[in-house]
């Protein structure tokens, strides 16, 4: 794990300092002067002058980086600019680079795992997708725990398997999906998670909560278990709010019809046809509600 502040400390700075040494000394300032510029010793000036100090060609070679460079130079020889006001104008490009800039791609290059998620983003920023990926993650994976955990579960995992799914904000297609891949199964008698949740790796379960989304439920997760009566009538007694869809039909056709009589509703289920299994599905906010629901009706 690295963080992107440490390629700032260890790449960027030494970087960026004597490149700004070099144009505050070609613009007559002193050692001593750059040194107070910089906030630095003056046997760091000379090295950096000097060239003893490594520089990253990347960094280096980038416009944003060279154009700020000679900003604050005229600036600071001129007097025009404060050294506060040269500080400000640093961390601006700083957070530029962080998010889709050259510090991002070494960031990049230094944890692979980033270069999953396509374009730019802002790793500081709460409302990323990196952010939201990561806790959409997370939240799966807390989910399975309560489920693991629930003393039926095992039994009401259908023969196609169950799945569990969290959605990112705004979620577009299945890859905006974490769920389990492979599906939940029942080996023996014991619930059996094959791998750690990913994005678009669930068909059915995702299809079916990006439906439900798309006729207007606010639901981010979802469920999928074998339908069983007695376990309906306990989740309509803790207040959920249940419609029966057409199993012969499109599943987004069919429950686009059965929540447009039901909004509002946190399950949907179908007792099955030809060929088909009873399966009913368990709506909520986040994973962990949705598994802590059926949890706390198995107790």
């Amino acid at each position: 794990m690295k963080f992107i502040e440490e390629l700032v400390v260890e790449e960027f700075l030494p970087t960026f300092r004597s490149l700004l040494a070099e144009s505050l000394r070609e613009r007559g300032f002193t050692q001593n002067e750059v040194a107070d510029q910089l906030g630095i010793s003056q046997s760091a000036v000379s090295k950096y002058v000097h060239g003893d100090v490594a520089r990253n060609e990347l960094i280096m070679g980038t416009e944003r980086v060279q154009q700020l460079v000679d900003e604050l130079a005229d600036g600071l020889a001129s007097g025009e600019m404060t050294t506060a006001e040269a500080l400000i104008e640093v961390e601006v490009c700083i957070r530029e680079l962080e998010r889709g800039g050259v510090l991002a791609d070494l960031h990049a290059e230094s944890v692979p795992e980033i270069e999953a998620y396509d374009g730019a983003f802002a790793i500081h920023d709460p409302d990323s997708r990196l952010r939201a990926a990561n806790r959409a993650r997370a939240s799966v994976r807390r989910g399975l725990r309560i489920l693991q955990n629930s003393p039926e579960f095992g039994r009401l995992i259908p023969a196609v398997g169950s799945n569990l799914a969290e959605s990112l904000p705004d979620a577009e297609s299945i890859d905006d999906v974490a769920a389990v891949p492979g599906r939940v199964l029942a080996i023996r008698g014991k619930v059996t998670v094959p791998g750690e949740p990913e994005f678009g790796v669930s068909q059915h379960v995702a299809t079916v909560l990006l439906a439900a989304q798309a006729a207007g439920s606010d639901a981010r997760a979802a469920l999928n278990i074998s339908y069983d009566e007695e376990i309906l009538d306990r989740l309509v007694a803790a207040g959920h709010t249940a419609v029966e869809f057409d199993a012969e039909a499109d599943i987004e056709d069919a429950i686009s019809d059965a929540l447009s009589e039901e909004p509002a509703a946190t399950i949907l289920y179908q007792t099955g046809g030809y060929g088909i299994e009873p399966i009913l599905y368990l709506f909520g906010p986040d994973a962990p509600s949705v598994a802590t629901t059926l949890r706390d009706i198995d107790e």
